[in-house]
Parts: C-alpha cells; sequence; structure tokens
C-alpha cells in the first residue's frame, strides 16, 4: 500500500514539476504533511502520520508509518496506537484516564424550558460566551477514572463532577493535559478553574493532583498565578513542566521548571534569550531535552536536572543552523527524534546526535517535489532600528534570482503580536510559494519576538503602533536600497496582528507600498474590545479599557487604532476575514472594507464564513491562494 500510494503521489507531483518547475498554491496543497506520533513499545522505531490534502474532494487522506529510529525504509500501519505504550494507562496496568464532554451550564433556551424542544437560543450572563470558533454550549471536557478489566475500562467515574472547567484546555488543548504519576497513585491534569468573566481576564492554569486512592485534589502550582501548562514526569516521579510567570500576559517568558524536594526550580530563567516552546526527559532522568526560539530559528537545547537549587543548571545548544526543530519525538540511544523543517522545506522526521547535534533525515515523505522544483535562497540581514538596535531580517529570493533584475517586494508581516519569526514552514503564507511567484519577500523578527530576550520580546505590548511599526519600515527600507528592488512594485501583507500591521501602515507609509492584504487584522480597538473572547489579552495589550480615562497607557494605546487614520488611506487594498473567527472578530475586517469602499479605494473583501483565525479547508484555502496572488499581480503591475 505505500509503495502504491507515494507511487502515484510522486507521479503526480513529478509531471507537475515537470510542466511548471516551481512551487504554486496546487502543489503546496499536495504535499504530505508529517507528524510524529512517537516511538514504538520496544523503543527501536518511529511511529509517524502522513496527512495528505485531496483538494479536489476537499479532504486530506491520512496515513501511518513506522520506520526504524536508525533509518531505513518505512512500512505503512493500520494500527499505530497499538504499536506503542498508552499514556493513559496507570503504570501498574490497573487504571485508565481519558476524556470526554459533560453537561455542566445550562444555556440554551430547551435547556432552560424543556418544552421548548426546537427553540434555537442561547443565554448568557457571564463572558467567554463564545472562544475561537465556538459558542458555549455549557459542555466542558473533563477527565475520567476507569477501572480496567480484560483490557477494557470499566466503572468511569468523571474526576471533575458538576465543575465548569475544562480538561483537555480549550481550544487547543489534548491528552498530553493529564498523565499519571509513575506511581501509579496520583494523576495530574492541567486546567484553568475560573469560569465566565473571571475566566476571560485570568491566565492562571494551574497542574492538579487528584489522588485515587483518596479521593482528594491538590493544586500543585497555586504559588504561581500565570501559566502552568504541559506537565511531564521522569521515572523517578520528578515532575516538570512549563511555566509563565506574569498574571495576565499570555506572552510572558515561557521557563522550563521542575519540582523537587527543596520546591520549584526553575531550569531556565537565568538565560533571558530563551522562551521554551516545548520538551522531553533524557532517558537518563538526569537531563531535559527543549526546543526555543534563537535568533529567528527554533533549535534543540539540553539542560541538566540535578535538585540542586543552589547550583544553576548547564543549558547546552545541541544544534545549529538556518532550520527549526519545532517537536521531540522520543529519544533512540544517543539520538534524538525529531521534526525539522525549514522555509524551503516541509516537516520531515530526523535523529539528531546528542553529543554532536549531527542530524540524519529518516523520512523522505516530501523529497520528490522538492528535488524538480527550483528553491528559493534565504539570507539573514541585519538592519538598524530607529532607536540603533540590530533587527534580524529574512530575505527569500526567488528561485533562480538575478540580481541584474529588477522584482516585485512584499513585507511580511508576523502574527502574535509575541510570536517568533523563525524557519517555519507554513501551508498558507508560505514564503517558498511568495518567492516561486517572482516575489522577494523580506520577513523582519521585529520586536515582540521571541529569541532576542525578554526586553525586545515585550516592547511591542501597550505600544502597537509605535516602535514596531517603525521596525517595519526600517527593514523595507534598508531591503529596498537594493538594486534587484523594484520600488514601485512593493506590497504589504500578514494575518492577525500582521493584519493589524497592515491596517495600520496603510495609514502611515507614505508612498512605500503600492498594495496590501490584511487578513483577520485588528482594525478598531474600541470594538475589539468589545467584541473578541479572551479579555486577558485585550487587558494587557492596551494598558486596560478605553472607558478609563485617567489611564494613560491605555488611553495612548487606543490613540493607535488604525481606524483613527484611514482618512490617511490612499492605496489599493484587499481584507480576508474568517467568519467563525472569534479573537479577531468579523466586524474588524467589515469596518475596514467599509472605510475603504467609502474612501473610493480599490479594495475587495474575501469572506470566509466557514473558517475561524485560520483557512483550513483545502479549497477554501486554495481559493485564498488564488485570490491573494491575483490581487497582488493586479495591484503591482
Amino acid at each position: 500500500m505505500l509503495k502504491k500510494i507515494f507511487t502515484a503521489f510522486l507521479l503526480v507531483t513529478t509531471l507537475f514539476a515537470f510542466s511548471q518547475p516551481k512551487m504554486t498554491p496546487e502543489l503546496l496543497w499536495k504535499l504530505g504533511r508529517v507528524s510524529g506520533m512517537g516511538m514504538s513499545k520496544d523503543g527501536k522505531s518511529v511511529i509517524y502520520s502522513v496527512s495528505i490534502p485531496d483538494w479536489q474532494a476537499n479532504k486530506s487522506n491520512r496515513y501511518y508509518y513506522m520506520i526504524p529510529a536508525d533509518g531505513g525504509t518505512p512500512v505503512e500501519v493500520k494500527d499505530p496506537e497499538s504499536l506503542m505504550n498508552d499514556k493513559n494507562i496507570s503504570p501498574d496496568g490497573k487504571y485508565m484516564i481519558s476524556s470526554k464532554e459533560v453537561k455542566v451550564k445550562k444555556v440554551t433556551g430547551s435547556d432552560f424550558y424543556p418544552d421548548l424542544p426546537k427553540s434555537n437560543v442561547y443565554i448568557y450572563d457571564n463572558l467567554m460566551y463564545r472562544h475561537w470558533d465556538t459558542w458555549e454550549d455549557g459542555k466542558f471536557s473533563h477527565v475520567f477514572l476507569s477501572k480496567m478489566e480484560n483490557g477494557n475500562p470499566v466503572d468511569e467515574k468523571d474526576q471533575m463532577p458538576g465543575e465548569p472547567y475544562d480538561c483537555p484546555q480549550k481550544p487547543f488543548g489534548g491528552d498530553e493535559d493529564y498523565i499519571w504519576n509513575p506511581d501509579g497513585k496520583h494523576i495530574v491534569y492541567c486546567t484553568k478553574k475560573e469560569y465566565g468573566t473571571a475566566y476571560t481576564i485570568s491566565t492562571n492554569t494551574d497542574l492538579y493532583e487528584y489522588d485515587i486512592e483518596t479521593g482528594k485534589t491538590i493544586n500543585l502550582t497555586e504559588k504561581n498565578k500565570g501559566y502552568d501548562i504541559s506537565p511531564q514526569y521522569n521515572r523517578n516521579g520528578v515532575l516538570a513542566w512549563l511555566q509563565m510567570k506574569t498574571p495576565g500576559y499570555e506572552a510572558d517568558k515561557q521557563d522550563l521548571v521542575a519540582l523537587t524536594p527543596a520546591g520549584v526550580v526553575n531550569l531556565t530563567g537565568h538565560r533571558d534569550d530563551i522562551h521554551v516552546e516545548g520538551f522531553r526527559w533524557a532517558d537518563d532522568d538526569k537531563h531535559l531535552f527543549f526546543w526555543a526560539a534563537t535568533n529567528g530559528t527554533l533549535q534543540l537545547f539540553e539542560v541538566d536536572y540535578t535538585g540542586v537549587t543552589k547550583k544553576i543548571p548547564s543549558i547546552r545548544q545541541i544544534t545549529k543552523g538556518d532550520f527549526d526543530v519545532n517537536g521531540i519525538i522520543g529519544q533512540y540511544g544517543s539520538s534524538l527524534i525529531v521534526t525539522r523543517c525549514d522555509m524551503n522545506h516541509a516537516n520531515e522526521i530526523y535523529s539528531v546526535d546528542i553529543a554532536s547535534g549531527e542530524m540524519k533525515q529518516l523520512t523522505h515523505v516530501n523529497d520528490g517535489v522538492y528535488n524538480m522544483i527550483g528553491l528559493s535562497k534565504t539570507e539573514r540581514r541585519f538592519v538598524k532600528t530607529v532607536d540603533n538596535k540590530q533587527m534580524l531580517v529574512w530575505v527569500i529570493y526567488p528561485p533562480g534570482f538575478d540580481p541584474s533584475k529588477k522584482y516585485p517586494t512584499l513585507l511580511y508581516c508576523q502574527g502574535g503580536p509575541q510570536s517568533a519569526l523563525t524557519q517555519f514552514y507554513s501551508f498558507r503564507w508560505n514564503f517558498q510559494l511568495m518567492a516561486s511567484q517572482g516575489y522577494i519577500v523580506v520577513a523582519p523578527d521585529r520586536r515582540g519576538m521571541p529569541g532576542f530576550g525578554t526586553k525586545w520580546n515585550a516592547q511591542v505590548s501597550k505600544d502597537w503602533g509605535g516602535l514596531v511599526m517603525q521596525d517595519y519600515l526600517s527593514a523595507i527600507d534598508a531591503v529596498s536600497k537594493e538594486k534587484f528592488v523594484d520600488k514601485n512594485r512593493r506590497g504589504c501583507v500578514g494575518a492577525s496582528f500582521g493584519g493589524f500591521s497592515v491596517f495600520e501602515l496603510v495609514g502611515m507609509h507614505r508612498g512605500r507600498f503600492r498594495s496590501f492584504i490584511a487578513h483577520d487584522g485588528v482594525f478598531d480597538f474600541r470594538s475589539m474590545y468589545g467584541t473578541t473572547d479572551e479579555m486577558w489579552f485585550e487587558n494587557w495589550e492596551k494598558g486596560g479599557p478605553y472607558w478609563d480615562k485617567k489611564n494613560a497607557v491605555a488611553q495612548r494605546s487606543f490613540s493607535q487604532s488604525p481606524s483613527n487614520f484611514v482618512d490617511k488611506w490612499d492605496t489599493p487594498i484587499m481584507i480576508v476575514q474568517g467568519g467563525k473567527d472569534y479573537r479577531v472578530p468579523i466586524e474588524q475586517g467589515q469596518q475596514a472594507f467599509q472605510a475603504a469602499q467609502l474612501r473610493g479605494i480599490k479594495s475587495e473583501f474575501l469572506y470566509l464564513p466557514d473558517e475561524n483565525h485560520w483557512v483550513l479547508s483545502p479549497q477554501n484555502a486554495l481559493v485564498w491562494q488564488r485570490e491573494f496572488f491575483r490581487w497582488l499581480e493586479e495591484t503591482l503591475k
């Protein structure tokens, strides 16, 4: 089956590549998307999945494989879970933990009035009535404990009866949010025990330990009022997790911490430049491996764990290069099995020699495609900002770049605002695809980016329209000094905070750009404050509510709203908006489009009623890509 799938896959992509040797939207949506699942029970093989989009059928097909951890030929498997140890089974095999949704609160009309079962009504008396892309329906994800008999769970019991809290946490949590202590007597789960309006203004996620013998639950992280997430035990029963300290600040420095007899030890707090994305215990139970942003990439690190609070933990960077290590699947002897990508290649699985950092590619799902198309050159540049800082700027060149020619150039604005701009490979904001259509892409690691110190990371907050906007202009101005940049054909694109950045720059670019594209961007700060879901974000980023006239920080923030500068708009703009985006609700895109139209500016509104903050449907994504490049071609002639 494996041979048939990939023979057909490579035949299609080979023919496509020969006829058009560059990345296109259609080819991008034929690439296999590789995800590591775990190691086999004997620890000698890697289990992974490959999702292959079928955009004609508007769906994706997922296949599962096993490959030797030291390299070899993958084989297709039908039941991957049976090949791996089940983390949800207790170490002694007596119990199993799982999760499912439980109705806790009355919300719908029929909940309150059972004689009206056909009513379509929601009744709320607090905030968090909708989140990400879903309206609250009174159901919450709860952890369940079951006894195991003859390999099957029985006597299922809810460990959070009647509690209006989610574990796994919504919208992105999975079964990593609940784990067994190796003693087999305790469960640790992650949740935020706040509800409604209190939930929307708090980031106080905690780790709770449930004793299966006594039925008692204790809060292990009660002293920390910020995030506590991603719990993992080593085999000796030492608990490690990720932690943010500052209440209400969702982009605070994220550290790797461990619970010892002497208390909680912060293993990465002494490194100002490290924001930990994820981690795994080493097989020796004495070290931990983690990946973190550094200098515009995601790299693999090792930290020693000794349990001695007086010693500063030693951190060693294992990998170096212009690529992202974005996940650890497992350990195989002296090697780690990881996923890796770069701006020219989607995720594949690699082994990493822990001592030397040398990497070996194990899977080759998309090699046949990349070997037959022109790849983009990526280049690091350092640009001086208006306050004399050195800012990393990625420049991505078209395949076959000729410095004697002039190229249209795009300024890319990253989202977040505090998400790292690294060597990632996106299936929407794909630099390789943009460059393959003949554009130079300028992608600045402007302030707000992790990997350059906490001060640089924090400077965007409460000043969205300040220095960060100057960073964008510094980047495009510096690269535009090159003769190969066509200054008459420059565009500016971005999503989320990047979409806000586009809206803001439309009113202050002073003729630099001839075209803009904003996706799910914040246009009006006041209506955003009144309609978004997670209020802790708005309170931190804006410094408070707009009605607090005595709060100088908040008043300055709201004065920077792009809606205040529409009188300066004079440039064509395409506005993209998801109908189920409750983080940046539809009113933001509508208001921006309406303003542009009433100003008589060439504009387009690309509305995706079934999409949230992202674009997940294959055919919707292809419409997005085709309209994206059609608009640029039309406005950057």
